[in-house]
């Protein structure tokens, strides 16, 4: 089939909601449900097309939640990092960062004003048992030597080692970022007491100065339509990522705020290092076994977890795994397309690490653990600043990958809110899979815990399933199209199954994707 030419085709099982179980968020015993599925491989433009319709993935599990069932409804969120203007909060992090460097300056207290989401997991809700429980199922179904034999045949490659060796020489100093979207410990808001607090339904609040430049700008690029004078440009273009240094009272962009110089004799090294992770470089091989040790530290004292849990393997499967095909067109960047760890190094040591998937429109954050004894420098927040400006780098040499997704807002859970105050942000609608700004969305969702967010009463899913028949199916080492394959089959339940599959993914991801049935 020729749209697999040159690559794996994606092969996954699909698990309906058979029930509800216990959320990882209001902690309720029988409140989430979601769909899921399990991944065996999956190519890059499939997974964002997916995510797209409000999927996401833990290891290979890959889950949609039954949002209008569900007690906490996640809604899909990005940020659009080509616009983002760090707040007064974001700056305060990065300049405590600076200050550590430089002079080894720790902030005194314990950072009560800056707390980190250090407790609630976007994976599944961190639920380890369901992940594991399909685990076993799917192990019990792993793709036979003629299953891969028969994909082989169907203009399958064989993986190359390209992409491992491209990241092998990649260090980003400083460079991660990680909002970490399942669990990232991204700063977070406590609800505000009455007159006390941000409101995230509206702006955010703005200095006398900024607005007197603001009417600055506006007055002289009336004076000047072309929007040419220095310092300044036109409303709608994106700036440019590196400008020049303009005038001394130009406020400084994200990147001067990050990589600010540092003295010579600084107190401290703060690398970045990008590898990775599926399939695994040699890079992350030699530093899993100081990874995983940085993550069981971070479950021990952060989630309050037992000494034996997680496990390396439990670890390997939730984290390191990816059902992703590394990818690295000449046209993408650098590090090509995939799965990898951002990996923080403080003075020659791992002190966390970011885990992320590079998709052909995204950077999407899917993890952050770190080593508590950091905690005073606000590493979710300093992670999320980081990956921010690494998707804008991306940017710079792959135009279409400009957004930046940070997982699931969950309105109801104040620890999940935080996610609205990196603007400016977009929510999936549930129903038409359009994306809305944020400040259009809070107002329904003071009212209501589920909320269709496209406006428009006649707009309709553009990708909903219209022609099932044209799913594509594999079975007893053949491909073959829905309509083929249900001649032969006789179970009811069967055909509810794959027609909620169908449109749980659209259209398109059916046609491309394999459905891999007994």
């Amino acid at each position: 089939m020729a749209f697999w030419a040159g690559s794996s085709p994606s092969i996954v099982d699909y698990f309906p909601s058979e029930d509800f179980y216990r959320c990882g968020y209001c902690k309720n015993e029988l409140g989430s449900r979601s769909n899921g599925m399990w991944a065996h491989s999956m190519t890059v433009q499939d997974y964002q097309d997916l995510i797209d319709r409000g999927w996401r993935r833990s290891g290979k599990y890959v889950y949609k939640p039954v949002m209008n069932q569900t007690c906490c409804p996640q809604y899909t969120i990005r940020c659009r990092p080509l616009q983002f203007q760090p707040s007064k909060s974001h700056k305060k992090v990065l300049k405590k960062m600076l200050k550590f460097l430089a002079k080894g300056e720790i902030p005194k207290g314990n950072c009560k004003d800056e707390p980190m989401d250090s407790t609630v997991n976007d994976a599944v809700a961190g639920d380890f048992a369901l992940i594991n429980k399909l685990d076993i199922q799917c192990d019990l179904k792993t793709l036979s030597d003629d299953l891969k034999e028969s994909l082989e045949s169907e203009g399958k490659n064989s993986k190359k080692e390209e992409p491992q060796e491209l990241l092998q020489s990649q260090d980003f100093v400083g460079e991660k970022l990680d909002s970490g979207e399942p669990s990232h410990s991204v700063k977070v808001h406590t609800v505000p007491k009455p007159g006390k607090g941000a409101d995230l339904s509206k702006p955010p609040c703005r200095k006398a100065k900024e607005i007197r430049k603001e009417r600055k700008r506006l007055k002289l690029m009336q004076q000047n339509p072309a929007g040419e004078h220095e310092g300044f440009q036109v409303q709608g273009q994106p700036p440019s990522l590196f400008p020049a240094k303009a005038k001394s009272n130009q406020p400084k962009s994200l990147e001067d705020l990050i990589f600010e110089s540092l003295p010579e004799n600084a107190s401290h090294k703060l690398e970045v290092r990008v590898v990775r992770s599926s399939p695994p470089s040699s890079q992350f091989k030699a530093t899993l076994l100081e990874s995983y040790q940085v993550y069981k530290r971070y479950q021990m004292v952060i989630h309050k977890n037992s000494p034996d849990t997680p496990t390396e393997s439990q670890f390997t499967r939730f984290l390191c795994t990816s059902p992703l095909e590394a990818e690295t067109p000449h046209n993408g960047p650098d590090c090509g397309y995939g799965s990898f760890h951002q990996q923080y190094w403080l003075d020659g040591k791992i002190i966390a690490v970011g885990v992320i998937d590079i998709l052909p429109n995204c950077v999407s954050s899917v993890y952050l653990y770190y080593d508590p004894d950091y905690s005073f420098l606000s590493l979710g927040v300093y992670s999320a600043l980081r990956e921010i400006a690494f998707t804008r780098q991306l940017h710079e040499k792959t135009s279409q990958l400009s957004y930046y997704y940070m997982g699931f807002y969950i309105h109801s859970c104040p620890k999940m809110k935080y996610k609205g105050q990196y603007r400016p942000s977009d929510l999936l609608c549930p129903e038409t899979y359009v994306w809305v700004p944020i400040e259009q969305c809070l107002p329904s969702l003071e009212n209501s815990k589920y909320c269709r967010f496209n406006q428009d009463p006649e707009a309709v899913d553009e990708d909903r399933s219209t022609e099932p028949d044209r799913l594509q199916v594999f079975h007893k080492r053949a491909i073959m199209p829905y309509g083929v394959y249900k001649k032969h089959q006789k179970d009811p339940s069967e055909e509810a199954a794959v027609l909620q599959y169908a449109s749980l993914v659209g259209q398109k991801c059916s046609e491309r994707m394999l459905l891999f049935r007994n």
